[in-house]
């Protein structure tokens, strides 16, 4: 017969083991392939990593062998992921259960597998048609001196193209997020735009956006954690100033 204590002992065990399957059974090992045509990342490690404890947390790792890479990543909820060249980010990707394919090639970064990673990826290509007139600007006004114009009007014309083609960026991304506050894309693209910051601080843009921000924005780790330092960083700036009058 078995004994009371040995009973308890036994019973803990398995409820051990239950708790254990039924939290794994919330995750799902989601498999990332991946394929480069570039000859340069044969053999480099690549790294996936999802914000975490304040930084960006390696999940899984690979090398490119032959032009291909893969992850296994569990995932129990849709998260915003960043691609990783040693310590460089190379691209976003969307990781919500559905298989996911990564293309890197000379002209394009692009993944496929999801209608969030298809959602992100139209806002990218949007966004990359601005950043690419406005990276434009500085070739045509050399080519404009070369054709003999005023550089008056050079600079006043291409400032004014600069300051209608900032405000365009500016809107696509403000409405992006609007539009995307209660899943990962919204805080994914704030972190995206934020991290070319050169340290967190509240601009008008951001003040509006975090105004108009539903709780589920709010409270995303990196977008809250974001909004404290900006806050901390304002205060500092406005005890030097008090100091130095």
């Amino acid at each position: 017969m078995i004994s009371l204590k040995r009973f308890f002992v036994v019973m803990n065990f398995v409820a051990a083991i239950v708790a254990s399957l039924v939290v794994a059974g919330c995750k799902k090992q989601l498999t990332v392939t991946g394929t480069t045509t570039l000859p340069a990342l044969e053999g480099r490690m690549m790294s996936l990593r999802v914000y975490s404890d304040g930084e960006m947390t390696v999940v899984d790792s690979a090398r490119v062998i032959h032009g291909r890479f893969a992850f296994d990543v569990p995932v129990d909820s849709a998260v915003m992921a960043s691609l990783f060249l040693g310590d460089e980010s190379v691209l976003p990707v969307v990781l919500d259960g559905s298989p996911v394919e990564i293309a890197i090639t000379e002209n394009e970064h692009r993944v496929t597998g999801s209608a969030l990673n298809d959602t992100l990826y139209s806002f990218i290509r949007r966004k990359s048609v601005l950043d690419e007139q406005l990276a434009e600007l500085p070739r045509r006004e050399s080519q404009m001196i070369l054709e003999g114009l005023d550089h008056d009007s050079i600079l006043a014309q291409l400032n004014s193209e600069a300051a209608v083609l900032s405000a365009q960026n500016d809107a696509l991304v403000t409405s992006f997020i609007k539009d995307h506050m209660d899943d990962v894309l919204g805080p994914g693209v704030f972190m995206i735009a934020t991290s070319r910051l050169p340290y967190p601080y509240m601009t008008p843009q951001i003040e509006e956006l975090i105004t108009l921000a539903s709780d589920a924005f709010k409270n995303d780790a990196y977008v809250r954690d974001w909004v404290r330092m900006a806050r901390e960083n304002a205060e500092k700036i406005n005890e030097e100033q008090g100091l130095a009058e």
